[in-house]
């Protein structure tokens, strides 16, 4: 199923990422999607954590999160999001420029969804973006809970 075909009419994404340039071309690969997309970027991990905790009505679809930021980095957000109990079926997809495997095992164990390379071509950037959304989508759960499932660890890293 392509984002497109999604029962969701428009995507909530949400980026925490503390590098601007990172995130304009972030936002430029997910305009050239098909798809409807709310869009919203915060820099650091406080300010995630604070919108997650505050807005509760408009949470996000799915949430891209790179591991180092300030304030609160990515490994942090991510155990305060599986621990709480209205945010833990958030999907949460790392980005980073580099994982090694016990990163990988951490993270997997953690609850990620799933965890992306950064890559350094902006066609493969828009093509990681699209793949996650594609597979997070289609790991929806069953029982309308909104959660997600997360895959096998073999496809854990896209």
């Amino acid at each position: 199923m392509s984002p497109v075909d999604s029962p969701i009419n428009s995507w909530h994404v949400l980026l925490a990422d503390d590098d601007k340039d990172d995130c304009l071309l972030f936002k430029d690969a997910l305009d050239e999607l098909p798809l409807s997309v709310h869009f919203t970027v915060l820099h650091n991990g406080e300010m995630l954590m604070q919108l997650l905790n505050d807005n509760k009505e408009e949470r996000p679809d799915i949430l891209f999160l790179d591991l180092n930021m300030p304030r609160k980095n990515g490994f942090q957000c991510l155990s305060e999001i599986k621990q709480h109990e209205e945010l833990k079926g958030l999907a949460v997809v790392i980005l980073s420029t580099y994982f090694d495997q016990v990163v990988i095992d951490q993270l997997y164990e953690q609850g990620a969804q799933y965890c992306v390379r950064k890559p350094n071509e902006f066609s493969k950037l828009k093509k990681a973006i699209e793949q996650a959304l594609n597979q997070t989508m289609a790991a929806r759960s069953v029982d309308g809970a909104g959660s997600f499932i997360q895959p096998p660890k073999k496809d854990f890293v896209l």
